[in-house]
């Protein structure tokens, strides 16, 4: 045998976030190391905050739990779930969720990419910019076509049911992927403009993923979570799947148990999906996870975060600002702040290099340019710099070592 045969493989390209990480890693930067300052990574702090339910600090294993669990997910954990969205989006409604409308999933990104590889020959519109992550899941399932769709940043980013109308009727879509709230740029539909939403993929029959992981960091309004479960007429009829889990609106991101919510014959197609692309969660801590969804603790760490990351919101905005960054919206939702460089001098008013420059002062952020998603690159390089002015920076950590960072990045640029 010859070792240096070359294998039979394609180049995989780190996404946005692996990227970012894997090159301050290249410089040193380790987990828990103190001297960096993490604003890269989509990931809210995990320890104690003020009013929050005390965290989980140990778990007992089932004998039973050393089973696979089922590819769908423990029972108990889906009758939860379906219970959870029932006592917070449908009360008084007559269609209710069942532990047959969820499907558990080992992770955020693995509950999506269940998701598509369940949809048909369909268009698959999603938006730009969004999720770093969703440009290789677009890419490696051959049975649909993603189909881009531009946000106007003079707009806010903003996208109307009338909008929304326009694209699947004009494009011919059977399918649309978006986060709300949207990751990066903060952008938030709710209520009677997400009820419409969901009426427009009543109506025209598409299929609505909505990736709400951000759902419990909303800014603005009442504060209090909302999901476009709250809308659905029939839960087996209309064309709207919800996706959320531990990761971010619980801060347990290293447990990855997430799920999705939708009609019985949709999660059917991605537990099949599961079974040949993850087998299934992890056993032990989906059991762990039961005592999470209890309804009022849901509230009380939904409250909590929202007070937490309220104030740290306002005191990022200031200090972005300040900086000379300058913002197309002002974050409505998540824990990211979506930071336009244009006014900044060259070259920091590339987001490439305020990136490589920040590594050197020990402070991660993710360029904006990856949030151009092109699955299989079908849009011409030249085309590709959409977002190569702008940056993500992420308030996910505790305040101290977000503004330790923010300092960090001011003092690297010139003034005057």
């Amino acid at each position: 045998m010859n070792d240096s045969a070359p294998l039979a493989t394609r180049p995989v390209p780190k996404t946005g976030v692996i990227y970012v990480m894997a090159e301050a890693t290249k410089r040193g930067y380790r987990r828990g190391d103190p001297d960096w300052c993490n604003l890269g990574q989509g990931q809210p702090e995990t320890g104690e905050i003020e009013g929050a339910p005390p965290r989980i600090e140990s778990i007992v294993l089932d004998p039973h739990d050393r089973d696979y669990a089922p590819v769908v997910g423990l029972s108990e954990l889906r009758e939860r779930v379906a219970a959870l969205y029932n006592e917070l989006y449908r009360k008084g409604k007559r269609s209710q969720y069942t532990a047959e409308n969820v499907c558990i999933c080992p992770g955020g990104r693995a509950s999506l990419t269940r998701a598509v590889a369940a949809l048909g020959g369909v268009n698959l519109g999603h938006f730009l910019p969004d999720y770093t992550a969703y440009e290789e899941l677009l890419s490696v399932f051959r049975l649909f076509t993603p189909i881009p769709i531009l946000l106007d940043r003079e707009r806010g980013y903003a996208f109307t049911s009338e909008d929304l109308y326009r694209e699947i009727t004009g494009r011919g879509l059977g399918a649309v992927l978006v986060s709300n709230p949207c990751n990066p740029t903060g952008a938030h539909t709710r209520g009677e403009e997400l009820e419409r939403w969901v009426r427009t993929g009543r109506d025209t029959e598409c299929t609505l993923l909505f990736d709400e992981f951000y759902s419990h960091y909303v800014w603005g309004g009442t504060g209090v979570p909302e999901s476009a479960a709250a809308y659905v007429e029939d839960v087996d009829r209309d064309p709207v799947v919800c996706f959320d889990g531990l990761t971010k609106n619980w801060r347990y991101p290293g447990w990855r148990v997430s799920w999705a919510v939708g009609p019985r014959s949709f999660i059917d197609a991605v537990a099949s999906a599961g079974s040949f692309l993850d087998g299934g969660a992890n056993a032990p801590l989906q059991r762990a996870a039961l005592p999470l969804l209890e309804p009022e603790r849901v509230k009380q760490e939904a409250a909590a975060i929202h007070r937490q990351f309220s104030a740290k919101r306002e005191r990022v905005i200031e200090l972005i600002e300040g900086m000379g960054l300058k913002f197309d919206v002002r974050p409505a939702g998540t824990f990211y702040a979506w930071a336009s460089l244009e006014d900044l001098p060259e070259p920091f008013n590339d987001g490439m290099t305020f990136f490589r420059r920040g590594l050197e002062r020990k402070v991660i952020c993710v360029p904006g340019e990856f949030f151009d998603v092109n699955p299989g690159k079908r849009r011409r390089a030249a085309h590709g710099t959409r977002f190569s002015k702008h940056v993500r920076l992420s308030f996910g950590p505790p305040q101290a070592e977000v503004e330790r960072g923010l300092q960090r990045l001011a003092s690297m640029i010139p003034r005057g």
